[in-house]
């Protein structure tokens, strides 16, 4: 008789390389640091600001930038990047942007012409470089298409664009990248926008939302802090259009320079405006620039097809505008003359879907603002104030990947009905251009009473897979990202579904569409219609793909999700409820698990044998706790099996025979024990032929 002897070690994973360049780090975890009382003085000459938090872990790859102003070389600034490369990544390698020039290297050598590979000498790799500092009309910026400076030093002070880096590595497990930003000396950063010199920083919090409104020293800026704060404040409660983030940075520059734009918004939320910009004009430049951070799509070239380009600059004209009016900033003249500019023949002769027929390079601005007022209006005319524009808004941002055209005119029917499908259409279309309304038109359509929704984390179990989930208070917590509030730790890849409540407090009925936003971007919504004094409940689902720290939000109410890998978790020890059972019978292998570190753990627990993972049990641990958790396991043939639990294992005996008279030889593992077996069965033959 031959016995199998099944071993159950098995090798981990090795995973694909893979880029981690700027959309990487937009989907990782940005954290600002404390938030100064609401629109207090948060700092004076020296700002050194974090866009995400940094500890001890080994499933994120921190990456640190700091930038030093260079005032004796003021068409330049200098940045130093250090990686602190975790045990699970075993290749690495950097691409740095055209136009730096590399200083020195530690734990990097050079594989391309601004390529850099990490070279496993040191766990937090260096690399310091200069880049250029004056831009004119870079990619990647959204603000005018006039010439003039975007980005630029005078050498007494600064505003730059911080240089992006593209990270590729290999890994063994996933892997996540949390990225922070910091100037050294006198400035500021919001971690895409970095400002050189003497500056004073404001702050207001709203709903969670932080504007940080920094104002150097070498700027006068025309309208008090407190105003600014307060109108950004009004803009973000009145524009429900989804894309939310933590936090907003605007540094108002000095006026003394040849500027491009009045504004400008760069990477996910930071932006500048001239100091001298006034707030009582027909479209605000401080508005405009903030519903360019409300623009999912406005992050990237990618995201917009070329067809509906122009809505990335008509929305930010229109809403500025709109919100100019609505907070009494403006009147009706104003913005009728706003939007009356389309009508000009130099903006209306163009076709929006086609660049190529503008005369004029600003027709987007013109035109399109004009046409995406009449299609709100119309819209808002064919649900009697049920819809508007800003539900087509919120649901393009929350779609993944490229905004087409064919998205946009589905949604406007599915909405409005077909009939403002055509008339989109003929305005986007053709050279077809509306005639601005008149004031009683206007009140007809935007004077509507409309419902009126409140939405919230339920009070039920967050479930992650299909498990009841802890979730804790993170003063309990210690180490996290997160304000006060509750704190979950979720394992990387797991689904994890949160009970939101809609109510309308309203006085008319409407449809909701109730949102769960994580680091800004709609991961899940729902809608549907509710009568006033009624509500409902939902579950909207995330699942992380990488570990980091995320702020996931329903309505003003915010949570931090800390997600994990296997990393996070030690296997201490694992016991067997008996080391001998029958053919057939179970066994209970119990693990004990730890967490590794000082932050919140989570992982997927696999029990293993030589048939690969047989149970998998998911966990969730506080900084210092530990736990049990067991699977039941059956084996139907004798023999001697191994069970593994991260690095430990534990060996079954199942039933009688010659394995199981090797188990109590000593110092036997399963090799020796194969050897051991042969050499006994071998003997029997021998002796049967003698």
């Amino acid at each position: 008789m031959f016995v199998v002897l099944l071993v159950g070690s098995l090798p981990a994973g090795v995973g694909a390389l893979e880029p981690a360049g700027a959309a990487d780090s937009a989907s990782t975890a940005d954290f600002g640091s404390g938030s100064a009382p609401s629109g207090s003085l948060a700092s004076v000459g020296t700002s050194t600001e974090s866009v995400a938090a940094t500890s001890s872990s080994d499933d994120v790859l921190h990456r640190t930038t700091v930038l030093r102003h260079l005032p004796a070389e003021p068409d330049r600034f200098e940045a130093a990047l250090t990686l602190r490369v975790p045990d699970p990544v075993t290749e690495l390698e950097i691409t740095l942007q055209p136009g730096a020039t590399v200083e020195s290297t530690t734990g990097f050598e050079r594989t391309g012409e601004q390529t850099y590979e990490w070279t496993e000498s040191t766990d937090e790799p260096t690399i310091r470089y200069t880049m250029p500092a004056d831009r004119t009309g870079d990619e990647g910026t959204v603000g005018s298409s006039s010439d003039g400076y975007t980005f630029v030093d005078t050498g007494d002070w600064g505003v730059v664009q911080v240089p992006d880096v593209s990270i590729r590595y290999s890994r063994t497990d996933p892997v996540g990248i949390e990225k922070s930003v910091r100037v050294d000396g006198p400035g500021a950063t919001g971690g895409d926008i970095a400002f050189f010199g003497a500056v004073q920083e404001h702050r207001r919090t709203v709903d969670g939302e932080t504007f940080r409104l920094v104002v150097p020293e070498a700027a006068t800026l025309r309208e008090s802090p407190e105003a600014v704060l307060s109108a950004l404040a009004a803009a973000s409660g009145r524009l429900d259009v989804g894309m939310r983030s933590d936090e907003v940075f605007v540094v108002a520059v000095p006026n003394d320079v040849d500027w491009g734009p009045p504004g400008l918004k760069y990477g996910r939320s930071d932006a500048w405006v001239v100091a001298d910009e006034r707030l009582e004009k027909s479209n605000p430049v401080w508005f405009h620039e903030y519903v360019h951070v409300r623009q999912r799509f406005s992050n990237s070239n990618d995201d917009t097809a070329a067809e509906v380009e122009w809505l990335v600059e008509a929305q930010a004209d229109y809403y500025a505008g709109l919100l100019a009016l609505e907070t009494g900033r403006t009147d009706f003249g104003d913005f009728s003359d706003l939007l009356e500019r389309g009508e000009r023949s130099r903006y209306a002769d163009g076709v929006l879907i086609d660049r190529s027929t503008w005369d004029d390079p600003d027709t987007d601005y013109a035109k399109g603002a004009l046409v995406y007022g009449e299609i709100d209006r119309r819209l808002r005319l064919a649900t009697d104030g049920d819809r508007t524009l800003e539900d087509v808004f919120r649901t393009l941002n929350a779609r993944e990947g490229e905004i087409t055209e064919a998205d946009f005119l589905r949604l406007l029917e599915e909405y409005g009905g077909t009939d403002v499908r055509a008339a989109a259409e003929r305005y986007t279309r053709t050279e077809a251009t509306p005639e601005m309304w008149s004031r009683s038109q206007h009140g007809a359509a935007f004077d509507q009473p409309v419902a009126v929704f409140e939405y919230g984390l339920g009070t039920e179990s967050i479930d992650v897979g299909d498990r009841e989930w802890p979730r804790w208070n993170s003063s309990t917590i210690g180490a996290t990202g997160g304000e006060n509030g509750d704190v979950i730790a979720v394992p990387v890849g797991e689904s994890v579904s949160i009970p939101v409540t809609v109510d309308n407090v309203g006085d008319r009925d409407g449809t909701y569409d109730a949102t769960l936003q994580v680091d800004g971007r709609v991961a899940d919504h729902e809608q549907g219609t509710l009568a006033p004094g009624e509500g409902t409940n939902h579950r909207l689902s995330w699942t992380p793909s990488k570990p980091g720290e995320y702020t996931v939000r329903v309505g003003s109410e915010r949570l931090t999700a800390v997600v994990r890998s296997a990393p996070s978790v030690t296997v201490s020890d694992l016991r067997l409820s008996s080391e001998t059972i029958d053919p057939g019978e179970s066994v209970t292998a119990t693990a004990t698990v730890e967490s590794a570190d000082d932050r919140p753990a989570a992982a997927v627990i696999a029990f293993r044998t030589a048939e690969g993972v047989v149970a998998e049990r998911s966990v969730a641990l506080r900084p210092g706790e530990s736990t049990t958790v067991e699977a039941s396991l059956q084996f139907d043939e004798s023999g001697r099996y191994e069970i593994g639990v991260g690095e430990r294992t534990v060996t079954v005996r199942v039933g009688g025979g010659p394995a199981a008279a090797l188990e109590e030889v000593p110092g036997f593992g399963v090799p020796a024990a194969l050897v051991a077996l042969v050499m006994v069965v071998a003997g029997s033959l021998l002796a049967r032929r003698r």
